[in-house]
């Protein structure tokens, strides 16, 4: 009985650490399928100046190992689509990758099937091998400068891919939010960390005012009374602590905003849950793959983007356009 094996990277740079990590990810079944991200794929993650090579040329070197019997180029940057398409029995990544980190582990144990993290070889690491290779910087400010261009051109790749692929429910979430609103309705936001900061953010735009004089708008962020919050962590468990404010605040009608850039907080998960039984209406703001918040919400805006910095600054600016939305609607 065939039993695929499904793993992926950029693998620009190829060396004896990938090789023994495959032959491992091999042996876990019958068959093994590597994804490897195409060549724009990885400018946006790497930034310029990668891959080293091209995309075909990964590909050869790849299939012409012994444990890789096929080899498949995605354009997005991360391989949830493929998974879904593929449907493996098994998910490995390499042990810098905890389990429930790994994109598409939530939809392969959903399916019945295995997802490992395997320990690396010690001694291998691309970004060795690439400092030993790369010419030498003639000072810091240059070394700054490529972490500049780096970095805004890893930005711009985010950007676009939101402009292109979820404009539809950027529009359906404001649209939400004006309805609500309208109809005498409230927002109740979270998130923890950076994302908490968003939440209070936010509810600060809708109560004041973000561009245009308008009315105050109903909104709370369930981040900032820290009576409340220590108290619920402390008698309830963290998990609760949004999850109980809802059930106190929230009504049949209101919306409950959950911010997270893993998708998988928790508390922000139990939030939604809890909101989903009560008749609130939910939206998730995620980054990653979505994780069990992106499932839970009636509307999920997903950044797909593994790096939790780049993630945030999408949601302020996702934030923001829903702001300047309501400005065109609420004029009183």
């Amino acid at each position: 009985m065939e039993k695929i094996v499904f793993t992926n990277g950029c693998f620009d740079l190829v060396h004896p650490g990938h090789i023994d990590l495959l032959r491992r990810a091999k042996a876990l079944g019958t068959r093994l399928i590597v994804g490897i991200n195409s060549d724009e794929s990885v400018r946006r993650i790497k930034g310029p100046g990668r891959p080293f090579m091209k995309q075909e040329d990964r590909m050869a070197v790849l299939k012409a190992l012994e444990s890789v019997d096929d080899v498949i180029i995605f354009d997005d940057l991360t391989p949830e689509k493929l998974i879904h398409e593929i449907k493996p029995d098994v998910l490995v990544k390499g042990g810098d990758w905890k389990t429930d980190e790994i994109v598409g582990a939530d939809f392969v144990m959903a399916k019945g099937g295995e997802v490992h993290s395997l320990p690396l070889v010690e001694g291998y690491s691309s970004t060795a091998y690439l400092e030993k290779i790369a010419p030498p910087t003639q000072n810091n400010f240059a070394e700054g400068a490529d972490i500049i261009s780096r970095s805004l051109k890893q930005h711009t790749g985010v950007f676009e891919d939101l402009h292109d692929n979820f404009r539809a429910e950027i529009a359906d979430c404001a649209r939400l939010i004006i309805e609500t609103i309208g109809a005498g309705n409230k927002v109740l936001i979270c998130g923890n960390g950076g994302s908490a900061a968003d939440a209070q953010h936010i509810a600060a735009e809708f109560v004041g005012r973000y561009e245009a004089e308008r009315r105050g708008l109903p909104a709370i962020a369930l981040t900032t009374d820290t009576s409340a919050l220590t108290a619920l962590s402390n008698d309830y468990g963290f998990d609760r602590v949004f999850a109980r404010q809802v059930e106190a605040l929230g009504r049949p009608g209101d919306i409950a905003l959950a911010i997270t850039t893993s998708g998988h907080s928790p508390n922000v998960v139990k939030a939604l849950e809890t909101a989903n039984a009560r008749g609130l209406v939910t939206i998730a703001l995620t980054g990653r793959d979505g994780g069990e918040a992106g499932r839970l919400a009636a509307i999920h805006v997903n950044v797909p983007e593994n790096r939790t910095a780049l993630a945030q600054e999408v949601h302020t600016t996702v934030l923001h356009v829903w702001c300047e939305l309501i400005d065109e609607e609420v004029k009183e």
